[in-house]
C-alpha cells in the first residue's frame, strides 16, 4: 500500500464544544467524534482539492468502509479542541488517521481512523486501483 510520511499531508479544524455536544453525564456524546472526523477530512480534501463536489465530478464516490476511534479522555462543554487529520494511505483506498486534541494543552483526546473504498459511480463498483485523477490531486503529498 502506498504510505505517506505522518504529518506530511494533513490538516486541521479548531473548534470548541457546545453544550448540545453533550450527553446526558455531561461529556461530549460518542457520536459527535464522528462529525468531528468529517469536518477534519474535508479540510484535508479541500486542500488537495478533491473534496466530495470533485469526487462526483471525477466519477468516483469515496464511500466509508471502516471506522475506528479510541476515546482517551473525554472532551466537555467549552474545550477548545484541536482535529487533525492524515492521509495516510493512497493505494487502492484512502486512510486518513485521527487526532483529537485539547487546543490549550496539547493533551490528546481521541484518535482512530477511517478507510475509504473507491466506487465507479456509474457502475456502483469498487475500483481495487486508486484513480488516476485523485493521484494527480494529491500533487505535493506524493513527492
Amino acid at each position: 500500500m502506498g504510505h505517506l510520511s505522518m504529518g506530511y499531508c494533513s490538516a486541521h479544524i479548531i473548534t470548541e464544544v457546545q453544550f448540545y455536544d453533550l450527553d446526558p453525564m455531561e461529556i461530549m456524546w460518542h457520536g459527535n467524534y464522528v462529525k468531528l472526523f468529517e469536518e477534519a477530512r474535508c479540510a484535508l480534501l479541500d486542500d488537495i482539492n478533491y473534496n466530495y463536489p470533485q469526487m462526483k465530478a471525477s466519477g468516483f464516490a469515496w464511500p466509508v468502509v471502516d471506522m475506528r476511534l479510541k476515546y482517551v479522555r473525554p472532551a466537555v462543554f467549552g474545550k477548545k479542541l484541536k482535529v487533525t487529520a492524515t492521509l495516510t494511505e493512497y493505494e487502492n483506498r484512502m486512510k486518513i488517521t485521527y487526532v483529537i486534541q485539547d487546543h490549550n494543552t496539547g493533551e490528546k483526546l481521541t484518535t482512530g481512523y477511517t478507510i475509504m473504498a473507491c466506487v465507479a459511480i456509474e457502475t456502483g463498483e469498487m475500483l481495487f486501483e486508486t484513480p488516476h485523477c485523485f493521484r494527480e490531486k494529491l500533487g505535493e503529498c506524493l513527492v
